[in-house]
């Protein structure tokens, strides 16, 4: 009796302890999904529920707020510092559109937006994963030539591989969303590599001549233009000077023949005698009429005004 009781208390201890086994805990960073003999029965969210223990019912919990890192092209052999790296030549090595070889990695950062089709609607996730976006990476970089893959090109590649990844995933209802793909080191193979940097110096020498070449530009234009501008005002200047020259010329040889239409012998008595003053400044001059007038007068022309006298 005594081994019946023992048997009994030991089954009901197990019995106790398999269903308090149902009880589990879902976390805030989580999603719960319950599978009933193997098949998708429902979705739990954060906080404590209860499932019918195993073997009938499983929980599985999947972190749908964490961001996940995948590494193609290459694997961290030790984050260091210094970090150690080993490329993957398989994933690596890549076509271009021009027909050259690069050895490009890249990260791929994602999360999980559906715990259901993540779980049951792709076999192996990670590998799925891993494919995808190497076959994104090797479409898009097949498009352009090698000089965007090394140089000016990589936003654009980043952006359009994760647009072909997100199109891909969705297309199996994976229920993993892209986050961002990265490109970590972009460089032709070892082989070659000494040329494409030969290559590569020559373009940076050419950008370089080129950018000096603006640079001189864009300092000559704006100095020529002052000059050309400087130049065009003077000339405007000049020619309303000579224009207001002229104007006061022509009113000056007006009144003189204004005054000379009045008094015509006199105004040529005049003009005669300034410049007479003019031409020989420093010899003395005496105006001596005509001896029929009668008498003789003279006019000193050396002083700076006009005399007379008469005997």
């Amino acid at each position: 009796m005594n081994k019946k009781k023992i048997a009994l208390g030991i089954t009901l201890i197990v019995i106790l302890l398999w269903v308090l086994s149902g009880i589990y805990i879902v976390h805030p960073n989580e999603e719960g999904v319950i599978r009933r003999w193997g098949k998708y029965k429902v979705s739990t969210y954060p906080g404590i529920h209860y499932h019918i223990p195993w073997p009938v019912e499983r929980v599985d919990k999947v972190a749908v707020t964490k961001i996940e890192k995948m590494e193609i092209g290459y694997r961290t052999v030790k984050k260091g510092p210094p970090a150690i790296y080993k490329s993957v030549e398989e994933e690596a090595l890549m076509l271009t559109g021009d027909m050259n070889i690069v050895d490009l990695w890249f990260i791929v950062q994602y999360r999980i937006r559906g715990a259901k089709k993540y779980l049951f609607n792709i076999r192996d996730p990670k590998q799925m994963i891993k494919d995808a976006a190497e076959a994104s990476m090797r479409q898009i970089i097949g498009d352009r030539g090698v000089d965007e893959a090394l140089t000016i090109g990589r936003e654009e590649i980043q952006e359009a591989t994760a647009k072909k990844l997100q199109e891909i995933l969705d297309l199996y209802e994976s229920g993993v969303q892209v986050v961002t793909v990265k490109l970590q080191d972009v460089h032709p193979p070892g082989e070659v590599k000494e040329a494409f940097e030969g290559v590569a110096s020559a373009r940076e020498t050419r950008e370089r001549l080129i950018n000096e070449a603006l640079g001189k530009y864009n300092q000559e234009i704006p100095r020529a233009k002052g000059e050309a501008e400087k130049t065009i005002k003077e000339a405007e200047a000049y020619a309303v000077e000579r224009v207001k020259y002229s104007e006061g010329e022509v009113n000056r040889f007006l009144a003189r023949l204004k005054e000379y239409r009045r008094a015509k012998q006199i105004t040529k008595d005049r003009l005669y005698l300034e410049t007479m003053r003019e031409i020989l400044p420093e010899i003395e001059k005496i105006a001596m009429p005509k001896p029929e007038e009668g008498f003789i007068k003279f006019l000193n022309l050396r002083g700076q005004s006009l005399g007379s006298s008469s005997k």
